[in-house]
């Protein structure tokens, strides 16, 4: 007998001996309100059936703190149990019992005329504590909706971080009272000149409620001390004039635009050519403002201060910035994060998490930089660009996205590679989780989302929530593809317009 199809595959997964438990317009659901409407949206949509409610029905959703205890990680597991007579899943905690619904729904089959949920016993537990996408708001401006129907469609892949890339060289996306001109004088566009736009405080507060329903955190990004040309449109005097190198004039020749000028927005796609002034002290005041107020709008632990692709700060004022930059977070009592660059900074602050996004394979002392946090006692997110930078292109497909990071990248890519693997030296014990990152450069709209989001978002989910590779017969690419196409019916059904990539061999009912 197979075995039903989910991803990220669980910690195991037994198939039953009886008959399959079948939904109907009389099955009933007995859980708490939250739990209900989840599950209930999910049937319904799949399904076009509407559960009832009610105390001995025949689908118990409930919380138990004992859940996934002899798993080694209680926090967020689940366990199902199928016959044909009842549905039971059990979170050990909210967040748990809501994964469980999310596996739920991709093990309602049609039988005929019917809908079924086979019968099956998982067990299941996260890897990683940190599983989170990113989605760059500042090269396109992304609406409020968009960004909920990704945070929809990330945690039914039991995502639980969203990492906002709120501010880059083409706009500021977020409204801070402290600072109102950034988003008066430097939001108004994106690339190609399309318009830009931001989130209002209260945007940004429903955007962080909305993901707290689903069980994800929020984790903001305003990118520091390059890719800081905005800034100097609302703020000249905290900035240094552009410097544009032979390498910019490469890309902005390839790419299009601009090189970029004192005073004036820019739309174009080269990086590395802006700085804020790192011996002024109002830029100190600058940051102090920016994330004090941030944290403030951030229950999450996270803040995330950038440090990537500064080419035009000195490796001596780079690190002068780094230090005093994660000491105000820290001070903040919050989290930093900073891309890997940043580890090559002695004095930062010893909680700063790192964000690796180099390749599979190391380059250039990239691994050197990302085990510096870890030495510092510390964790990393791994986000190798090589496997999971989602707007890479695919082989075959639309004419989205870019090439630089060894692309196009394959579904089977973006799959076939292990997180104790990347950076040599650092095991699970100094990995804090897994990142895909979705830059917007040539993103413009949420279908563009999910078409280079789905289904590679799937292989890192199944990087970031089940057992290392090959540590059974479901952590196989052969295993991923199979499962990752059975779930074409349930990705259609939740309006998720997903790449009909021809590595997979996709269901159609």
């Amino acid at each position: 007998m197979s075995l039903p199809a989910v991803v990220p595959a669980p910690v195991s997964i037994e198939a039953g001996t009886g008959a399959p438990f079948r939904l109907t317009s009389a099955t009933a659901v007995n859980a708490e309100a939250d739990a209900a409407a989840a599950l209930s949206a999910i049937v319904e949509a799949r399904t076009g059936l509407t559960l009832a409610s009610g105390d001995g029905a025949g689908i118990e959703l409930r919380i138990d703190p004992s859940t996934g205890s002899g798993a080694g990680n209680a926090a967020e597991s689940y366990r199902i149990a199928v016959d044909e007579a009842s549905v039971s899943v059990t979170g050990a905690d909210a967040a748990g019992l809501f994964y469980g619904v999310q596996t739920l729904g991709q093990l309602i089959a049609r039988d005929g005329d019917e809908w079924t949920v086979p019968a099956v016993t998982i067990e299941d537990a996260p890897r990683f504590a940190y599983r989170g996408v990113m989605l760059d708001v500042a090269r396109h401006f992304h609406p409020v909706e968009t960004v909920k129907a990704y945070i929809d469609h990330a945690a039914s892949l039991k995502f639980n971080a969203l990492h906002l890339h709120l501010t880059d060289d083409q706009g500021w996306r977020i409204q801070l009272d402290s600072r109102p001109e950034l988003t008066e004088k430097a939001s108004g566009t994106s690339v190609g000149g399309d318009p830009g736009g931001f989130y209002t405080k209260d945007d940004y507060r429903g955007i962080v409620e909305y993901a707290a329903s689903r069980h994800m955190i929020v984790v903001p990004e305003i990118d520091m001390p390059g890719h800081t040309h905005a800034v100097g449109l609302a703020y000249p005097e905290l900035a240094e004039d552009p410097s544009v190198s032979d390498h910019m004039r490469e890309i902005i020749r390839d790419y299009g635009g601009d090189e970029p000028r004192v005073g004036a927005p820019y739309d174009g796609m080269a990086v590395g050519f802006s700085s804020l002034k790192i011996h002024d002290e109002a830029t100190y005041d600058f940051v102090a403002d920016v994330f004090g107020e941030l944290a403030a709008m951030t229950p999450g632990p996270y803040l995330h201060f950038g440090g990537d692709e500064s080419l035009s700060t000195t490796d001596e004022d780079f690190a002068e910035f780094v230090a005093r930059a994660s000491e105000i977070i820290a001070d903040l009592g919050k989290t930093p994060v900073a891309w890997h660059e940043a580890g090559a900074a002695a004095g930062i602050a010893d909680t700063t998490v790192g964000q690796y996004w180099g390749f599979l394979t190391p380059q250039e002392g990239a691994a050197e930089k990302a085990t510096a946090f870890v030495d510092n006692g510390a964790q990393l997110i791994l986000s190798p660009a090589d496997a999971i930078y989602l707007d890479m292109k695919y082989p075959t497909g639309p004419e989205l996205g870019l090439t630089w990071a060894n692309g196009p990248t394959s579904v089977e890519r973006a799959y076939s590679w292990e997180p104790s693997d990347v950076v040599p030296g650092v095991d699970d014990s100094g990995i804090l989780g897994v990142e895909a990152p979705l830059w917007t450069e040539t993103i413009r709209t949420s279908a563009d989302i999910d078409t280079m989001a789905f289904p590679r978002a799937a292989a890192a989910a199944e990087a970031a929530w089940s057992p290392a590779t090959g540590a059974s017969d479901l952590r196989t690419w052969a295993s991923f593809r199979e499962r990752v196409g059975a779930l074409g019916p349930l990705w259609t059904s939740m309006g998720i317009g997903f790449h009909p990539s021809e590595e997979i061999p996709w269901v159609t009912e």
